[in-house]
């Protein structure tokens, strides 16, 4: 069967993490997806270490299922390539600030003035509009902005940003869940759209449970370490060769947490015999559980607690992760050849199909790998092409 997005032109004029990493997930789905950079210096990714054969292992993470070209986007030669890239595209990515893209001419109005069908995606850091929308965004900056920083972490370690680059991430998510639904509006209305998005809104939109306890008392959360807000036991917790995560949950889960851990007598203990109290007495409580955890192995408790019906599980480093039967079964790691760096691994599809599955059509492009295949695609003769290198428009 064809891919959910077979047919449909993606045109990525972005660098970085988020914009690069939302059209590959339209290119899972089988939207051909041509990713522009500039001439000689390409993504600002491929400098950043560490390199496989050469090539940038933060590139080639997200950059798989496109073809690559370069183009000199600041000259009107290159502008015009792209203009009749754009005839024949359904959606464009880019992560311009506004003030750049309307002075390259490249904003949605000149675009959609020359093809009202396209989907135009805007990603920034803070906005189109607003006083910090000329400002460079980055994910730390923006998650410290979002609050997302100051309920993470530990109350001695202050405020603490999360291990990954979850701005871009979640922006880039939320930007191709955009397109697709104004991919499917246009199917009714024959018509293109405008969409914008940015890693402070796609941050704030994540904040849950916090957010709706801020809007329902009007404190601010602090940061609560490893522990939930408003469930005990819910936490990391310290064994015999590390830690193990535990999530009793329920009522019939901590039951069976006392009845597993030899505990029984916690359960007619006034200070934890409802989940407030035992909230309100979470640091004993820890003291108490860590004394029966500690006497046995990380992969013994996962293993009898979690025959016991208790929500728990080991905390890995990433070698560990990715060698997790679980993690394998689910085909969440990867493997392609790549023109120069040889066989690669890449992080496996997180949305499962089943009649029309994500797959890897193509590795991460070389810069200007397919140059001149889209070239001469545009009716570019071998001269045309010679004198656009020449003058360093590709």
């Amino acid at each position: 069967m064809p891919q959910p997005l077979a047919n449909i032109r993606v045109i990525d004029a972005t660098s970085a993490i988020s914009g690069p990493y939302c059209s590959m997930l339209l290119g899972d789905m089988g939207a051909e997806v041509i990713k522009i950079e500039a001439p000689r210096e390409g993504d600002l990714l491929r400098k950043s270490g560490p390199f496989v054969g050469g090539e940038s292992t933060y590139f080639l993470y997200g950059n798989r299922n496109k073809r690559g070209m370069t183009l000199n986007l600041r000259e009107s030669a290159g502008r015009d390539i792209l203009l009749k890239l754009v005839k024949g595209a359904d959606v464009l990515v880019e992560n311009f600030r506004p003030k750049v893209k309307s002075r390259l001419r490249i904003d949605y109005p000149a675009l959609s003035s020359i093809n009202p069908r396209l989907i135009y995606c805007s990603i920034s850091g803070f906005g189109q509009t607003g006083p910090w929308a000329e400002t460079p965004g980055f994910d730390q900056i923006a998650q410290g902005m979002s609050g997302l920083m100051s309920v993470t972490g530990f109350s001695e370690t202050g405020p603490t940003r999360v291990g990954v680059a979850i701005g871009d991430s979640l922006c880039a998510i939320f930007a191709a869940y955009g397109i697709l639904g104004a991919l499917l509006e246009r199917e009714k209305s024959g018509k293109g759209q405008f969409i914008e998005t940015s890693l402070l809104e796609a941050l704030i939109a994540v904040l849950g449970f916090q957010a709706a306890k801020y809007f329902g008392t009007g404190e601010a959360p602090l940061p609560q370490g490893n522990d939930h807000a408003s469930l005990a036991p819910y936490g990391t917790y310290k064994t015999l060769d590390g830690y193990i995560n535990i999530a009793a949950g329920t009522s019939r889960m901590w039951e069976e947490l006392c009845r597993q851990l030899g505990v029984e007598r916690l359960l007619k203990d006034d200070r934890f015999m409802s989940n407030p109290n035992r909230v309100a007495n979470k640091e004993e409580l820890r003291r108490i559980l860590e004394s029966r955890l500690v006497t046995e192995r990380t992969d013994h408790w996962v293993e009898s607690l979690g025959k016991a019906g208790i929500a728990c599980g080991p905390i890995y480093t990433l070698s560990q992760v990715f060698h997790d039967p679980q993690v394998l079964n689910q085909k969440m790691l990867l493997e392609t050849e790549h023109l120069t760096a040889g066989k690669i691994s890449l992080i496996g599809f997180p949305v499962k199909l089943s009649r029309t599955p994500c797959s890897i059509s193509l590795p991460p492009p070389t810069l200007g790998q397919h140059t001149e295949e889209i070239l001469k695609e545009l009716e570019f003769s071998k001269e045309e092409i010679r004198a656009l290198r020449e003058k360093r428009i590709i």
